[in-house]
């Protein structure tokens, strides 16, 4: 009989980082730690600005070692027998888009004194806006010279993508730009530091990362070329040959373990570490995603997560944040969409706000909400309070609440935000089927698919659909442990294929939420008036009357902050 085998599963999030260790026969979790990022506010560097959100580099590599030694120390309480050298892999997931500037020698710049406290400096965290005039630059170029690069991405780069970032501090922070060597996704460089391949010749890069973040595909080369960069700025057509000419999917190793990082955790030198990914798109593996299942991993933000067969001819889908060869699963199509701002709506109405004062809390707002019948508030909002990632593309788009009263309570204004964003979630996948990508299930993750029913209900309502669950709290952790588990082998004690992995390491909880037919045909009501407001304020239709509204009060608070 061969003896228990593990996997690691690092996740790095927007507020701390967390290990899980996983048993590859039956995807049991058997040890988790989690450790919050020491730096800036609950991890993330902020500013006057709203739209600049960075982390420093150092958490990542502190954050690793202090979660991996914990993870192991738990792991021998929880099973008798357990020992570290029973771990065969470990994979890796972060945010992203998250590029790092970094020196000759991969080393953020951070690192270095001089930059230390410099933001331009640190990881430009996922939600790092600042880039929004550079990204409708690099759209317009690519609409005249290239079109074939937007059209695998949506048809519109985003501000929170790799090369509007790295554009940006080129034109905001250039003693930054001018000391960096060349720009690692932190995807990829949490897993080349753990294995001592930081080093820019040495580096490997994910497909997941380049493919929808920073517009390569093998059809052109790779990254854009040096051309096309240069017309934006000479300098970044001169950062192109400093890229890497090749993107990877997640069934390969970067290479082993470190012996410096087995001394420090008290891992086996030389396991494998797989090809780094984002948190949603593992987050889909450790979920099982498959053709026709939408994962919907919802915390923060959501991203929603769909895959094809390779040997299908997809359409380009306007809106999506791209369709890329195995960024998700080797040998399939990965396809993402998404919102800008969920959990992030919630905790902005109860942490910030605090209607209820500071002994509010979500569960409070959501019991007296769950006694609202749908329509009962008069209300209807937009979920751009962040933006807009999926279909429009569009981060000058704000929040809208219509139809309060004097009488308006806070629990009606708490149900209308989780409408709204469930409003969002049926936008999008409207926008899969429109271009023939059938939904067939559909399975959510992550914190409030764990932790709130009535958002899950209100979603089954809107949708009109079956809601079901992962079975791990952990997805993202889930999914990159099983990346772990494919790098190590089956001779190993792991798996050959993805399809192996995902068999007997994920599941599906035997909660299912259920549309209530009545809920349904009010909520229905309720969409065909939120696509007006959608429409009116997100698209140029009509006279576009409403359509430059959101966009002027952004343009008239940012000249009275400088004043």
């Amino acid at each position: 009989m061969m003896r228990p085998a593990y996997t690691i599963g690092l996740d790095y999030g927007t507020n701390s980082v967390r290990t899980v260790i996983v048993d590859t026969a039956n995807g049991r979790e058997i040890a988790t730690a989690v450790w919050g990022y020491a730096h800036g506010t609950q991890g993330v560097i902020l500013s006057r600005d709203p739209n600049l959100a960075r982390q420093h580099p150092r958490d990542y590599v502190t954050g690793a070692e202090i979660t991996l030694k914990e993870a192991l120390a738990q792991a021998r309480r929880n099973v008798p027998g357990f020992r570290p050298d029973q771990v065969i892999g470990i994979g890796v997931d972060t945010t992203g888009s998250t590029p790092i500037p970094v020196d000759a020698a991969g080393q953020p710049l951070a690192f270095q004194k001089a930059f230390a406290h410099d933001p331009a400096a640190m990881a430009w965290l996922w939600k790092d806006h600042t880039g929004v005039a550079e990204a409708a630059e690099i759209t317009a170029l690519a609409r005249k010279l290239r079109p074939q690069y937007l059209a695998k991405c949506g048809g519109t780069y985003s501000s929170d993508w790799f090369f509007s970032k790295i554009l940006h501090c080129l034109r905001t922070s250039p003693r930054v730009f001018k000391a960096a060597y060349t720009w690692v996704e932190c995807a990829d460089w949490v897993p080349a530091m753990l294995t001592g391949t930081e080093a820019p010749d040495r580096l490997t890069v994910g497909v997941c990362a380049a493919g929808h973040k920073a517009m390569y595909n093998d059809e052109w080369g790779g990254y854009p070329d040096a051309k096309f960069l240069a017309k934006l700025d000479p300098q970044l057509g001169a950062l192109r040959a400093r890229l890497r000419p090749k993107a990877c999917a997640i069934d390969r190793a970067v290479g082993g373990l470190t012996g410096a990082w087995a001394k420090r955790t008290g891992l086996p030198a030389g396991i494998p570490v797989a090809v780094g990914a984002f948190d949603a798109h593992l987050g889909g593996v450790g979920s099982g995603i498959a053709p026709g299942v939408l994962v919907k991993i919802i915390g923060t933000s959501t991203c929603d997560m769909m895959v094809a067969p390779l040997s299908r001819k997809l359409p380009d889908i306007p809106g999506l944040c791209g369709i890329v060869n195995g960024s998700i699963l080797p040998g399939y199509y990965g396809l993402e969409a998404g919102q800008s701002a969920v959990g992030d709506i919630f905790n902005w109405f109860v942490n910030y706000l605090q209607p209820l004062g500071k002994a509010g809390t979500h569960e409070a707002l959501s019991a007296a909400a769950a006694k609202l019948a749908p329509g009962e508030s008069g209300l209807l909002a937009l979920d751009w309070n962040n933006g807009n990632r999926t279909v429009l593309v569009d981060q000058r788009l704000t929040g809208l609440l219509v139809g309060q009263t004097l009488y308006t309570t806070p629990a009606e204004i708490y149900r209308a935000l989780i409408e709204a964003t469930a409003f969002g979630a049926l936008t999008i996948i409207n926008r899969f089927e429109e271009y023939g990508v059938k939904v067939e299930q559909i399975v959510n993750c992550g914190g409030i698919a764990e932790k709130n029913p009535l958002v899950m209900q209100i979603y089954a309502d809107v949708t009109g659909r079956p809601i079901r669950i992962s079975r791990s709290a952990q997805t993202c952790a889930l999914g990159a442990a099983i990346a772990g588990a494919v790098v190590a082998g089956k001779k190993a004690g792991g798996h050959d294929t993805f399809a192996a992995a995902q068999k007997a390491m994920t599941g599906l909880k035997p909660v299912v939420f259920k549309p209530n037919p009545k809920a349904h045909a009010v909520y229905r009501q309720l969409y065909a008036l939120y696509r007006q407001l959608h429409d009116a304020f997100g698209t140029p239709q009509g006279d576009g009357a409403l359509y430059t509204v959101m966009k002027e009060l952004i343009r008239i608070r940012d000249a009275a902050r400088k004043a």
